[in-house]
């Protein structure tokens, strides 16, 4: 009965927490909001681990299947499912929720129960983006999640976090009506049905599958944000709590890239090939003129937000060169990048709370007073510039790897540009964590708290697990790959 319904329980267990939550009232009861969102996100985190633990690697046939009738007028079906591909995303979800809540605990003080239940919520509707196998309970999932992120960064957010919500709700809403109408479309080419699987077997013409490839592109693209579709990203991030921007770097930008993978690739084969050039041409031009703009921030949380696009450049490269190492690593990179971006924005925050600046001029010299902290940032800096024994290592190399049986320009590109990373983040590193001490501000700092060490402590792990030993990442996916690959090999004409 358990694993019958198990998905369903990784989606609503979470949503109903933060209604119950959200039902303690006014922070008067900011005490016992705070141990109830951790309660259900720990309660999620295990719920979702039997996901990995009773995966069969063996078989690229969706698992955990759950399928029932919704709106039977349109063959709408409550439809859930889980593959290869998505079984990390998931995990990586509710890893992340539970560091959003510890890392927000003493840092939140009003509206607290809100706060947490905005996140609770956000998180069972991610888990159902990553989960849906009809493309209508795709799209609500899919749409439904921008709302708890609007209220995130429009209640908790900085001086300019309406102008920066309102962009960010913007530029995703508009992207995804494009996708509903490709869904209605394929709906009337797959006999009335919304059902993502028989998508996947709908014969297109050339000019049809272009279109629809950009219909979907206009909306994974820039939720990734692919350029020149990013601007909404730092700015929201700037804007954003310390929490908002973990789960809109971890979780939120990893949708669009998986929507390439579930949608694009397998419905639009022939077109995928057809456009393959124009994606990989916009993902090294993301990767070389962003990191470019990210050596010339000056705010600590806007450069990695800029870095984060240039390594979803990466991951696009590796999905449209069609081979398993490039998918493979563009897969183990979303999944490395959710877990080094977090703590990178949790290290900002950490400093922010306690000289409110994000500008890297006010800091200095911040090892001679955090030692302790300034080890921890060091290993998440090495790991976004790629350090071997890293995860950030392991995902760029077979993204490279890959791009060398393709075409040997792409792999040179890519790996040079990859002194740009190291560029920008070990010089930020420099500025703000060596150094004599020459501020009293920064002289004033006390090293990270118990509790900073707890979330920090809890993403160095995955890091270097995954950079040291990624099989048990990769074996997981591999077979779903290979068959994503068979139906993009696959023609339609």
């Amino acid at each position: 009965m358990f694993a019958e319904h198990l998905l369903s329980i990784c989606i609503w267990l979470p949503i109903v927490g933060g209604i119950v939550v959200l039902a303690t009232g006014g922070d008067q009861n900011a005490a016992a909001a705070r141990y109830l969102g951790l309660i259900f996100t720990i309660a999620t985190f295990i719920v979702t681990l039997p996901l990995y633990a009773d995966f069969n690697l063996h078989t690229s046939a969706m698992q955990f299947v759950e399928d029932r009738p919704w709106v039977d007028a349109f063959s709408i079906r409550y439809h859930l499912g889980i593959d290869g591909i998505s079984v990390l995303l998931i995990l990586l979800t509710s890893f992340c929720t539970v560091l959003v809540v510890i890392a927000g605990w003493s840092v939140i003080q009003k509206k607290v129960a809100q706060y947490l239940a905005a996140f609770l919520v956000m998180e069972g509707l991610m888990i159902g983006v990553f989960s849906a196998l009809d493309a209508i309970l795709f799209y609500v999932f899919w749409e439904s999640m921008l709302i708890p992120m609007f209220v995130i960064i429009g209640l908790w957010g900085g001086p300019n976090r309406v102008y920066a919500t309102i962009k960010f709700f913007l530029y995703t809403f508009l992207g995804s009506v494009l996708m509903l109408v490709a869904f209605i479309y394929l709906y009337y080419q797959a006999d009335r049905s919304f059902d993502i699987a028989t998508f996947h077997q709908v014969q297109l013409g050339m000019n049809a599958q272009i279109l629809i490839f950009f219909a979907l592109f206009a909306a994974f693209a820039v939720k990734i944000p692919m350029w020149p579709v990013h601007t909404w990203l730092p700015d929201a991030h700037t804007e954003a709590p310390t929490g908002g921007s973990v789960i809109l770097a971890a979780i939120l930008l990893k949708m669009g890239a998986y929507g390439f993978l579930r949608f694009s690739l397998p419905i639009v084969p022939d077109a995928s090939h057809q456009l393959a050039g124009f994606m990989i041409a916009l993902s090294l031009v993301a990767i070389v003129y962003i990191g470019l703009v990210t050596l010339m921030q000056t705010d600590m949380k806007k450069l990695i937000a800029y870095s984060s696009i240039a390594h979803m450049g990466f991951v696009t490269l590796g999905f449209f060169i069609f081979n398993p190492q490039g998918i493979e690593g563009g897969l183990v990179q979303m999944i490395s990048h959710g877990f080094i971006s977090s703590a990178l924005f949790l290290c900002v925050g950490v400093l922010y709370d306690r000289l409110h600046s994000r500008e890297i001029e006010d800091y200095g010299g911040v090892a001679n007073r955090m030692p302790v902290f300034a080890s921890f940032m060091m290993l998440f800096a090495l790991a976004n510039t790629g350090l071997p024994g890293t995860s950030g290592f392991v995902g760029e190399f077979l993204v490279i790897l890959g791009a060398y049986q393709v075409n040997v320009w792409y792999a040179v590109l890519a790996a040079t540009i990859l002194v740009l990373g190291a560029a920008y983040t070990l010089w930020m590193y420099k500025r703000v964590i060596f150094g004599a001490v020459t501020k009293d501000s920064v002289a004033a700092l006390e090293d990270a708290t118990p509790r900073e060490v707890l979330f920090l402590g809890l993403l160095a792990i995955p890091v270097l697990v995954m950079g040291l030993w990624p099989f048990p990442f990769l074996e997981v996916m591999h077979v779903s790959v290979d068959h994503l690959l068979e139906q993009v090999a696959t023609s339609k004409l």
